[in-house]
């Protein structure tokens, strides 16, 4: 007779019931997941959530097991930098009340601006943004690089972004806001271009978003492009729903299992389907397969 702890038993039986695990054993895949990593699983408001007011949002978000939630702004939460001291206050309090972490605002301001006027312009408004999270208990704000142009040399604009980010993270670590550049644009969501961007913005609070572009499998494949920024990863990364096949949604959350990555994983979900809340919970089962797996 002898006896095992339960960390070993997670182990020994996740060995022997691999085949029932990914035919639908939900709590048991959940109880290694948890196990096995401290990546959480949230949910960005782009399309699926995009016509929730908060309330409704974070019901939803709780029904569904998915505990943390980045706001797109100019959405039905209405988030945005015209809100009071008060209201912010209510957004704050409704995150605080319920089981649901508010990871961030996704935002639209980008730096890739020839015009130096709208460049500034941005640059003020992700301070906008960087204070309206620090005040409803965010802990960050993504934003975007986002383009190359023809009449500007690709290095100088690149670097204008890069030192755009400085000036953000330097801005929001003072508010305990880390700042979050998605990896998107038609040029410059190529891993190169924002590994070159992140080689000027050296500010420890200038991170990265992934985002699971099909630019991800370009040059040298996957884990070249991985590799290439991952000591760079903040605490976001954007998926598509992690059961399409047009990208190895299992071989990333392999590679995070295995650099210890303790962030979130946001599910921005691109399809329509009738039921959002349902297929919510889909992904959130097939999210702990695919970690019990890496």
């Amino acid at each position: 007779m002898f006896t095992i702890d339960r960390k070993t038993f997670l182990k020994e039986i996740s060995l022997l019931a691999g085949a029932s695990l990914m035919s639908g054993s939900t709590t048991l895949a959940m109880e290694l997941a948890k196990e096995k990593s401290a990546i959480k699983l949230g949910f960005v408001t782009y399309l699926w959530g995009k016509d929730w007011d908060l309330p409704t949002l974070i019901k939803n978000c709780t029904d569904t097991n998915i505990r943390g939630v980045e706001l797109r702004v100019e959405h039905a939460h209405k988030v945005m930098p015209d809100l009071n001291s008060a209201q912010r206050q209510e957004v704050k309090k409704r995150f605080m009340d319920s089981p649901v972490q508010l990871v961030g605002l996704g935002t639209n301001q980008q730096f890739d601006f020839v015009d130096q006027a709208k460049l500034k312009e941005s640059i003020e408004r992700s301070k906008e943004f960087i204070r309206l999270s620090a005040d409803v208990g965010g802990t960050g704000v993504k934003v975007k690089p986002n383009a190359l142009h023809k009449e500007v040399p690709t290095e100088k604009t690149l670097m204008q972004i890069g030192e755009a980010l400085n000036e953000l993270a330097r801005y929001g670590a003072d508010f305990g806001q880390q700042v979050r550049l998605e990896v998107h644009g038609e040029e410059t969501q190529e891993l190169p271009a924002i590994k070159q961007i992140m080689d000027v913005a050296t500010h420890p609070n200038a991170t990265i978003c992934w985002n699971c572009n099909p630019q991800d499998l370009n040059g040298k494949g996957f884990a070249s492009n991985f590799n290439l920024v991952k000591n760079r990863f903040g605490a976001t990364c954007h998926v598509r729903e992690l059961d399409r096949t047009d990208y190895p949604y299992q071989e990333l959350l392999t590679n995070l299992v295995k650099m210890n990555y303790k962030g979130w994983v946001l599910l921005e979900c691109h399809t329509n389907p009738a039921d959002k809340v349902a297929s919510m919970k889909e992904q959130r089962a097939v999210f702990d397969r695919m970690i019990a797996k890496a």
